[in-house]
């Protein structure tokens, strides 16, 4: 009984005791919301921080914005870290924050008060008492997401105590983000409108100290694209010129879209900034394949303009989803075809490696700018590389190489310097310094070709010349057509004893310094051989002597022709197109050009030309004259010219009209009658 007893007085005792705690544990939680509440005694000019916990909830319900609403049951969360940081891991979409104020301002202080947020990613609403008091961005369905955007102020009025709730929503995680990201990134201060408006002052001061070399650097890579342009529009062969002036404009796009902090919509400036790397990653690629002399790999040419024309599509494409998601594809969605579409590009960039070590192997023979290209390009390509390749997939594989090449080597007047940092820079400086060492050389280059070029404006009076003269009883016109600058035709008219004249006439193959001086060396073997034969065989056969071996594998046609007086005329020919005498073509039997043998043989052919009568020499130039249907100005044409006897001059502006294609020379000889007097009509150009 006595055991009984006292069991029944220890349950009794036990029951007294739960029933006496129950009153003071709901005192607990009543009073658990002033306990959790921030105070703020004496809150004057100064500003205070909003830290210690938050409470916390995932998902989206209007009611949290109530102040009314017990929020006890929520978790709670620190401000100073992301949410990813605190046991929420991976998490995207809608979060709240709460958290109760209670202010006392200090005397003569203003009543209003005023909110900054450092940042929360990625967009947000803030209610102050359940009244919406500001935003950054729209929340889904609508979504606009800003980034790196400054810190943002918001005032609250003449407030004293009150519950501050933040709707937040994060976007969904792309391929290299980290599992740590979403909701606060700096802690929220509080104070007077004044105060927030310094403490913000100061910290965009300080932002825009640590990017001074960032944007230093941009300046420069912009007023190098600027220049680089300019060059290329003035020469458009120069094509290393115009990749480098796509390959520097990219860090001034970017600039402009991430780092000034405007607030431009997210998937707008995500779909820029892909299609401006892949374009600046293709450029890169065709710079260096220039600055080390890779161009003529036509393969290599091919593999690369694939690989670039992959890279921008798939850069554009992984830019492009951002239009897409939430509303048309789902979150993984959105991260299968993020990784998917960004390995060409993470697999692309070991490029400009590959292509340094194609020059070593290949034994390229560089300058030293060009091995400056090189040595920086590869550092450069592979660290970077690297970095991305391991950033992909990192909250999955929480890898720590990415974050470790990204960290700080040293830090400069409060600007950081990381490894990429400082191998993008020395390679960009690299490759100024090759294309200015590269322009210079193209420069020395060009000034050798107009000098070249020169020589052979000089050259050009020998080969046709300027004044000729009279023939007794003949009217003499000639043209000359140079299809460029200087051409290989040439003509000599010789006066011989006893009133006869030597007439040379013929092209030589190639154009420029070598023609002009092929062309030099024949007029000077046409006018010694003269001084010893007046045969025009004989004159063939001596410059073909002289000509073999020595046109370094080029040729000569050439007529010949010894006029005299009284109308007899005798021509022979080197492979040349026949004369025309009126609307006829004069046959000759067949030869060889000059200089192609030492034993060609030529044959002479007599005429007589009778009054009225015209003989018209010219050169293949003439003949194939070549219309835009790239139609031939063919034989007919050339037949039904001569005709009508025109002037040189106007023949050879009916193929200038039809189509020229190479150089044109023509000369006339039309004999007169008794006692008419005797013209002689030239047209040539004039050296400058």
């Amino acid at each position: 009984m006595l055991f009984r007893f006292r069991l029944a007085l220890l349950l009794l005792i036990a029951v007294f005791l739960i029933a006496s705690a129950a009153p003071a544990r709901a005192a607990v939680d009543s009073a658990s919301p002033a306990s959790r509440a921030l105070v703020l005694d004496g809150l004057g000019k100064g500003t205070a921080p909003i830290d210690g916990p938050w409470q916390f909830h995932l998902g989206d319900d209007a009611a949290w914005a109530n102040p009314s609403f017990d929020d006890s049951g929520w978790e709670q969360l620190t401000a100073d870290k992301s949410w990813g940081a605190q046991m929420h891991p991976n998490y995207t979409g809608f979060a709240w924050y709460r958290k109760s104020i209670q202010i006392s301002p200090a005397p003569g202080a203003s009543p209003d008060v005023a909110l900054m947020i450092p940042a929360i990613d990625d967009a947000y609403e803030l209610y102050w008492n359940g009244v919406e008091v500001g935003h950054l961005g729209t929340l889904p369905p609508h979504v606009v997401i800003y980034s790196g955007v400054p810190p943002q102020t918001f005032g609250l009025g003449p407030v004293r105590t009150g519950v501050l709730a933040i709707r937040v929503w994060k976007y969904v995680l792309a391929s290299n983000d980290p599992d740590t990201l979403g909701g606060f990134e700096g802690v929220p201060i509080i104070g007077s409108p004044d105060a927030i408006a310094a403490a913000k002052g100061n910290l965009d001061f300080k932002w825009l100290r640590r990017q001074q070399f960032q944007f230093g650097l941009t300046s420069l890579y912009a007023l190098v694209s600027l220049l680089s342009f300019i060059a290329w529009l003035r020469d458009r062969k120069q094509w290393l010129l115009f990749w480098m002036s796509l390959f520097a404009v990219e860090p001034t796009i970017a600039t402009v879209l991430l780092e000034l902090r405007l607030p431009y919509s997210w998937a707008w400036v995500q779909f820029l900034v892909q299609a401006t790397i892949a374009a600046r990653e293709a450029a890169g690629w065709f710079l260096i394949i220039w600055l080390l002399q890779l161009h003529e790999e036509t393969r290599l040419v091919r593999y690369v303009r694939i690989a670039a024309v992959a890279g921008l599509a798939s850069g554009i494409a992984d830019g492009f989803l951002s239009f897409l998601y939430p509303n048309l594809i789902s979150a993984i969605q959105m991260q299968i075809a993020d990784a998917l579409l960004t390995f060409p590009s993470v697999a692309f960039e070991v490029i400009p490696a590959v292509l340094v070590a194609i020059a070593i192997v290949k034994r390229k023979r560089l300058d030293l700018a060009r091995w400056l290209v090189a040595i920086f390009a590869f550092l450069s390509g592979t660290v970077y590389w690297l970095s991305n390749a391991s950033a992909q997939g990192v909250r999955f594989t929480h890898w720590t190489l990415a974050r470790r090449i990204e960290a700080p080597l040293f830090v400069f007047n409060g600007n950081n310097f990381s490894l990429p940092t400082v191998l993008r820079t020395l390679m960009f400086l690299s490759i100024v310094y090759a294309v200015i060492h590269y322009t210079i050389e193209g420069r020395r280059r060009q000034n050798a070709m107009e000098q070249e070029l020169q020589n052979a404006r000089e050259l050009q009076q020998v080969l046709v010349p300027e004044t000729m003269p009279t023939l007794a009883g003949f009217t003499l016109t000639s043209a000359y057509r140079p299809a460029q600058e200087v051409g290989g035709d040439f003509f000599q008219i010789i006066p011989l004893d006893r009133g006869s004249t030597l007439i040379v006439l013929g092209d030589v193959s190639g154009k420029g310094l070598k023609a002009a001086m092929a062309v030099s060396m024949i007029v000077g073997a046409v006018r010694t051989l003269a001084e010893t034969t007046s045969s025009p065989a004989a004159i063939l056969a001596g410059l073909n002597r002289r000509l073999v071996g020595r046109l370094q594998g080029g040729f000569a046609t050439a007529v010949a022709l010894r006029l005299d007086s009284n109308g007899e005329c005798t021509l022979a020919s080197a492979g040349h197109p026949g004369p025309f005498v009126n609307e006829n073509e004069l046959k000759f039997p067949g030869a060889l050009p000059l200089g192609l043998g030492p034993s060609a043989v030529f044959e002479e052919v007599r005429l007589q030309l009778r009054e009225l009568d015209q003989l018209a020499l010219y050169t293949d130039g003439l003949l194939e004259a070549r219309s835009q249907s790239g139609e031939l100005y063919s034989f007919d044409r050339l037949q039904a010219l001569f005709s009508g006897r025109p002037t040189a001059d106007q023949a050879a502006q009916a193929a200038v009209s039809f189509g020229q294609d190479d150089d044109i020379t023509v000369l006339t000889l039309t004999r007169l009658k008794t006692g008419e007097e005797v013209s002689v009509a030239i047209e040539v150009p004039v050296p400058a």
